[in-house]
């Protein structure tokens, strides 16, 4: 098998779960779902059965990932992270065929309670803080925080909050440099 589930979590036939991946209690993986490896699904997480998980993801207790919801790898989500798949729902109205595309890119941090609409992008590095509502696409290495979340600076890949120096952005912690680009930051060359 090579993973781990606890006895009282549900991983239904045919999931691809990934090597040292653990899933914890009271957790339901639908057939279909693709979890990577070395991840960890906190208490009473849910995963859809078209939804994708990179290798090396934490989740943590009282998140659901719905259809359309795809997290790249070393992607974190905060507790009760909430995500969204329908813009306009109707519990009368059947809006299946309208799910749209979330997607969390490599190495985002979703802090707890942060809600994320659907059909947005969390660029690689961003860092959304808890409670945080995500009603926009968020640029990679991009700091956001409030409701609606808003562009509060920028952080490092090791997570730290950048600073400016001139034309750059530089991490006090790794000494990294970062510039602007169209897609958010990105290492200077």
């Amino acid at each position: 098998m090579g993973f781990f589930v606890h006895t009282t979590a549900i991983v239904e036939e045919p999931a691809r779960i990934g090597a040292g991946t653990k899933i914890w209690h009271f957790s339901h993986v639908m057939a279909g779902a693709d979890i990577g490896s070395e991840c960890i699904l906190g208490q009473n997480v849910f995963v859809a059965s078209s939804v994708k998980v990179g290798d090396h993801v934490k989740i943590q207790s009282n998140v659901s990932l719905y259809d359309g919801v795809e997290l790249e790898a070393d992607v974190f989500c905060g507790p009760s992270v909430v995500f969204t798949n329908v813009t306009n729902p109707r519990s009368f109205i059947s809006r299946r065929k309208e799910f749209k595309k979330t997607l969390i890119q490599r190495g985002a941090t979703l802090g707890a309670n942060a809600t994320i609409l659907c059909g947005l992008t969390i660029g690689s590095y961003a860092l959304v803080g808890a409670g945080s509502v995500v009603t926009r696409n968020v640029p990679n290495h991009a700091l956001v925080y409030g409701n609606p979340a808003r562009l509060k600076g920028w952080v490092c890949q090791c997570g730290m909050k950048l600073k400016k120096k001139g034309r750059r952005w530089g991490c006090p912690h790794c000494k990294v440099d970062y510039t602007v680009c169209r897609e958010g930051l990105v290492v200077a060359g």
